[in-house]
């Protein structure tokens, strides 16, 4: 033991957490050799160090480890604000609009009739599981993303729409936890406050955002050098996530919002993010294999066929609402085909929506924790495979070298 201002610093932790860099590295250089994403690799290596094999790390650790999780979700919620370029949303905007909305509704109508109307589970159970479909979890897919250099039409479409449904999930949630509440008895809620509160969170984080995003902006310019501006960024991100974190609001949507900020108010944006590029590596391989040793194979003996049904369900309405946006707004015929089987990571926003179900629902919290965290060892291992198919079968893998050659992606939607 190591004592430091009044604390314990536990080396054997530190010596697990050496253990999970290591086997992260070399399930990262396994999947590669099989041409599978990154980040499947260090998800299924993590697995290995879980409580279904080798049990090297417990769930103390994991807690131990959380703040790595936490931050390293900032600093990718970060990134995707470098995709909210308001002179290019001007061209996609009511159509990423449009397209979230029916990826999302399509989700949660396919759940919410296969829960309710096929297995015949409670209004409360149904509308709650169903709601807590719509997010998608975006480190999976951006990491793929990054590691092929993908860009065209389905990738510039697939951040801003993973972005905004996880918009569109928060405000679905709140909605469905107080329609829960009502139907169960548990409140008296009127039907104002069921649409304000959510509203409230998301208006929230995204000021936040907003304010912690303009700071930024005025003090990246008098940065020295690569190493101070890096501090300053890591600096804002922490400040932002623990702000959120104090009031009660979306850490993911106001991160999103400083990047989104920076993007669109600095005259040399890339020199922030690309600052923050060389950092985050080893911080994303402790993430995703961190990610990999929280899941528990033995749950999988517990979900039964309405777990089972969930996955297919979530997956059928995420592909058809995307497909059916798509078409709507004649996007191109790779974002129709593909963007749907993009969508399928599922992490950290149902995670941290089954802690709220556990508050406030606590009679369903049991079979809705189990399903959810069953649905995201499913789609966080399979996620990105599916996602590297997406943009393989939409041809644009090497995409970024090729813009870098011959000029900017022309995006019609």
């Amino acid at each position: 033991m190591c004592i430091f201002d009044g604390g314990m610093i536990n080396l054997d932790t530190l010596f697990k957490l050496g253990i999970v860099i290591v086997v992260g590295l070399l399930g990262g250089k396994l999947a590669r050799k099989f041409k599978l994403p990154n980040v499947t690799g260090y998800l299924l290596a993590g697995l290995l160090l879980g409580p279904s094999f080798f049990k090297l790390i417990s769930d103390q650790d994991t807690q131990a480890f959380s703040i790595i999780s936490e931050f390293a979700l900032a600093c990718i919620a970060f990134s995707i604000g470098n995709e909210f370029v308001i002179k290019e949303l001007r061209k996609l905007g009511k159509s990423i609009v449009i397209i979230t909305f029916a990826e999302v509704i399509g989700a949660i109508g396919i759940v919410f009739f296969v829960t309710y109307v096929i297995f015949k589970q409670p209004f409360a159970f149904s509308i709650v599981i169903a709601s807590m479909s719509a997010a998608t979890a975006p480190a999976a897919t951006l990491m793929v993303m990054r590691q092929y250099r993908a860009r065209g039409p389905l990738t510039q479409t697939i951040l801003p729409v993973v972005a905004l449904d996880d918009v569109y999930g928060i405000i679905a949630f709140g909605i469905a936890i107080s329609l829960a509440k009502i139907t169960t008895g548990g409140a008296n809620y009127s039907i104002l406050q069921m649409f304000t509160q959510p509203l409230v969170e998301v208006v929230g984080s995204l000021v936040l955002g907003a304010i912690m995003g303009f700071l930024l902006v005025l003090t990246a310019g008098k940065a020295s050098d690569k190493e101070e501006l890096l501090s300053l960024v890591l600096a804002v991100i922490a400040a932002t996530t623990g702000m959120a974190n104090w009031l009660n609001l979306s850490s993911l949507l106001a991160c999103i919002m400083v990047g989104t900020m920076l993007v669109n108010l600095k005259p040399n944006p890339s020199r922030v993010f690309l600052a923050l590029n060389d950092f985050t590596p080893p911080v994303y391989l402790l993430f995703f294999t961190l990610a990999g040793a929280s899941l528990d194979l033995s749950i999988l003996f517990a979900v039964g066929l309405l777990g089972i049904a969930y996955i297919f369900a979530r997956a059928a309405g995420k592909m058809l609402g995307a497909w059916v946006g798509a078409k709507s707004v004649n996007a191109p015929d790779t974002v129709r085909k593909y963007l749907g089987l993009a969508l399928l990571p599922q992490g950290g926003i149902s995670i941290g929506l089954s802690v709220l179900v556990r508050q406030q629902l606590p009679e369903y919290a049991v079979a809705i924790t189990t399903i959810i965290m069953f649905s995201v060892l499913v789609y966080e291992t399979t996620g990105p495979i599916f996602a590297k198919i997406a943009i393989d079968q939409a041809g644009e893998i090497g995409g970024m070298d090729r813009a870098e050659n011959q000029g900017p992606v022309q995006v019609s939607i």
